[in-house]
């Protein structure tokens, strides 16, 4: 089993940055990607991008390409998200995903039922 925690979350202006961390321990060959989700008040999870061991392959959504950068740290059992030009349509609960995932299309590595391992989330808030 993995545990995930995640930091680096807070409140920043439009256009601001913020770096999230999602440090990884456990058994961590239990999982071949990890990713980020969020959630934002009375909508419905969505992931934001997703990192692939190995090979390196990554995954974003649609509203994060070219704001949102994801990285990870094998040797820290870490993974990051860098998060440039936020607006207040980012403000949301950032969560880090585990899993070890047999279909590495976008659709299905960007869908939060296939993660088994998640973190507390840390919250987002960007004003305008």
């Amino acid at each position: 089993q993995v545990q995930l925690v995640e930091s680096g979350g807070g409140s920043v202006q439009a256009g601001g940055s913020l770096r999230l961390s999602c440090a990884a321990s456990g058994d961590t060959s239990s999982r071949n990607w990890m990713a980020w989700f969020r959630q934002a008040p009375g909508k419905e999870r969505e992931g934001a991008a997703a990192i692939s061991g190995g090979r390196t392959i990554t995954y974003y959504a649609d509203s994060a390409k070219g704001r949102f950068t994801i990285s990870q740290d094998n040797a820290k059992n870490s993974v990051y998200l860098q998060m440039n030009s936020l607006t207040p349509e980012d403000t949301a609960v950032y969560y880090c995903a585990a899993g070890f995932l047999d279909n590495w299309s976008q659709t299905f590595v960007l869908g939060g039922e296939n993660y088994h391992c998640w973190g507390q989330g840390t919250q987002v808030t960007v004003s305008s």
